[in-house]
C-alpha cells in the first residue's frame, strides 16, 4: 500500500512539471525524483505505474535538459557532445523501462517481438497502452536521433513508426496532439524512408488544431523537416511568437521547444 501511494504520488509529479513555468527549477528538481522512482523500482521492478513514471520522466528530462541544452550550445562542440552523450544514456535508460512495462503489461510483447513484426506485436495494445506506445517511441526515436552511426539504425524507424501508429489509432487527441507531434519527424524524413513532407504537414495540422495552435514543439518539428531556409525561418519565428502564458497544459515542453527555437533561429544569423 505504501508503495502504491509513493508510486501515485511520484506520477504526479510529472504532471506538476508539466505545468510548470520555470525549466530551470524543474531542472535541479527532477533528477532527485527520477531517482527516487529508481529506488523503488529496486524493490518492485514490475511496478506498472512505478515504470511508465521512469520511461516517461527520463525521455522528457534527457530531451528537455540534455538534448535540446546539446543544440543551443553547440558553438562549443565538446560540451554539446557530452550533452548527446549524456542524453543518449538516458533515452536508453528511458527505453529500458518502456519496453519492460509493455512486456509487463502484455507478456510476450518484447523487443524482440516488435523487432521482428512491429506492426503486428502492438495490435494487442489498448487504448490504456497509448501513454506507453508514445513514450516508447519517444525514446527509441530520439536515441536513433543521436546515433553516431543512424544510417545503421535505420531498420529500427519501422518499430518506432509502428508504436506511433498504433498509439495514433487508438486515441490520436492524447495529450493534445502529442502523438501527431512526434509523428511529424517521422512522417518528414525523405520519401526513401518512408516520409513524405504532404504528410508531415498533416501531422502538423492536425497537432495545431487538437492543441488550439498553441503547440511549440509542432512548429520546431515541422522546421527540422524542411530544407528552405526561408520556410524553416517562418516556422521557427512562428513558435517563438507563441504567448505561452496563455497554455496551462504541457507548459514546459513548450517553453523548452520554445527556447530551442530561438537557438535555431540565432544559429542560422
Amino acid at each position: 500500500m505504501a508503495l502504491n501511494r509513493m508510486a501515485a504520488a511520484l506520477a504526479d509529479s510529472s504532471s506538476v512539471y508539466e505545468r510548470d513555468n520555470d525549466p530551470e527549477f524543474v531542472r535541479l528538481a527532477a533528477p532527485s525524483t527520477l531517482k527516487t522512482v529508481e529506488m523503488l523500482l529496486s524493490q518492485s521492478p514490475d511496478h506498472p505505474q512505478l515504470l511508465l513514471t521512469a520511461c516517461s520522466g527520463f525521455t522528457q528530462y534527457a530531451y528537455g535538459f540534455l538534448h535540446v541544452e546539446a543544440e543551443v550550445k553547440a558553438a562549443d562542440a565538446a560540451t554539446a557532445q557530452e550533452l548527446k552523450t549524456r542524453a543518449t544514456k538516458m533515452y536508453q535508460r528511458a527505453r529500458g523501462y518502456c519496453l519492460h512495462g509493455l512486456e509487463v503489461r502484455h507478456p510476450g510483447l518484447t523487443l524482440t517481438a516488435i523487432t521482428a513484426d512491429p506492426s503486428a506485436a502492438v495490435q494487442r495494445t489498448t487504448v490504456q497502452d497509448v501513454p506507453w506506445l508514445y513514450w516508447t517511441a519517444a525514446a527509441w526515436g530520439a536515441d536513433i536521433s543521436l546515433s553516431p552511426t543512424p544510417l545503421l539504425r535505420i531498420a529500427e524507424l519501422a518499430s518506432v513508426r509502428a508504436l506511433l501508429n498504433r498509439a495514433k489509432a487508438l486515441d490520436e487527441g492524447w495529450e493534445q496532439g502529442a502523438i501527431h507531434e512526434a509523428l511529424i519527424a517521422f512522417d518528414g524524413l525523405p520519401p526513401m524512408l518512408g516520409g513524405s513532407a504532404a504528410a508531415a504537414r498533416a501531422d502538423f495540422d492536425r497537432a495545431m488544431e487538437l492543441s488550439e495552435r498553441k503547440s511549440v514543439f509542432a512548429y520546431v518539428a515541422l522546421a527540422s523537416t524542411t530544407t528552405n531556409a526561408a520556410d524553416k525561418k517562418k516556422l521557427l519565428e512562428q513558435a517563438v511568437a507563441i504567448d505561452l502564458t496563455t497554455v496551462t497544459t504541457r507548459r514546459l515542453t513548450n517553453l523548452i521547444a520554445q527556447r530551442y527555437a530561438r537557438a535555431l533561429l540565432s544559429a542560422s544569423r
